[in-house]
């Protein structure tokens, strides 16, 4: 049976292919959230130049949340965690489509340096999303998105409780992530959409969409989840 890097490679350029091994590098199977964020930290610089042409989950994040804000001239009151910001490109696009009240939430500070220098985020915060409490009051976002997020080594499942919390009752949360995840990722293999109907049937949420996507990344599958916050 091929890897799952074998598998992802199959299909792409020779040109595509160095790009790729960049960002396998951060989702390596057993890497640990600390090595992750010290893959990101050192891969900053680069980040977009590798990734920008091969990856359209910021879009896909971006229309998603569109669609729960549909009056234009509203989306400037619109108050948004950007999670796992990286760089800033989801905000760039958010921005771009009139959403500007917008926090950066992201665990490597040398991501959070190229994102700042984008002066889109009010306020920057370097810390990751898990199990605790992230230093974010209740209630204090209409939406959050991810994307890029989840991974090997990156957001852990129970995670979905903090960005239920910090979201106010009524607003949006977007995930968009590369479907394959779903199938081999400990971490969310039969675990990651369980636990979503789980706390659906808690009441904490509602889902309003599940979407498969073409060409999230490297032509491969994506998922956008979009859920209501009870």
């Amino acid at each position: 049976m091929a890897s799952h890097y074998e598998a992802g490679t199959k299909n792409l350029k020779n040109s595509e292919v160095a790009s790729y091994d960049r960002n396998y590098a951060a989702h390596r199977q057993g890497i640990t959230h600390e090595e992750m964020v010290q893959c990101y930290t050192k891969w900053a610089p680069e980040y977009e130049k590798d990734l920008g042409p091969h990856y359209n989950g910021p879009q896909f994040a971006t229309k998603a949340i569109s669609t729960v804000f549909q009056e234009k001239d509203q989306r400037m009151n619109v108050k948004i965690l950007d999670v796992a910001a990286g760089t800033g490109v989801v905000g760039m696009e958010l921005a771009d489509k009139g959403f500007t009240n917008i926090d950066a939430l992201e665990p490597s500070h040398g991501m959070l340096e190229q994102a700042k220098k984008k002066k889109i985020y009010n306020r920057l915060i370097c810390e990751c999303i898990g199990e605790k409490h992230t230093d974010i009051e209740d209630d204090t976002y209409d939406a959050l998105v991810v994307s890029g997020g989840m991974g090997e080594g990156h957001i852990p499942c129970i995670a979905l409780r903090e960005m239920i919390r910090v979201v106010k009752s009524g607003g949006a949360i977007c995930i968009v992530m590369r479907e394959e995840y779903l199938m081999y990722v400990q971490e969310y293999k039969d675990k990651l959409e369980q636990f979503m109907a789980q706390l659906e049937e808690e009441g904490k949420w509602k889902r309003v969409a599940r979407d498969r996507v073409q060409n999230y990344s490297f032509n491969k599958y994506g998922v956008v989840f979009l859920y209501r916050v009870c």
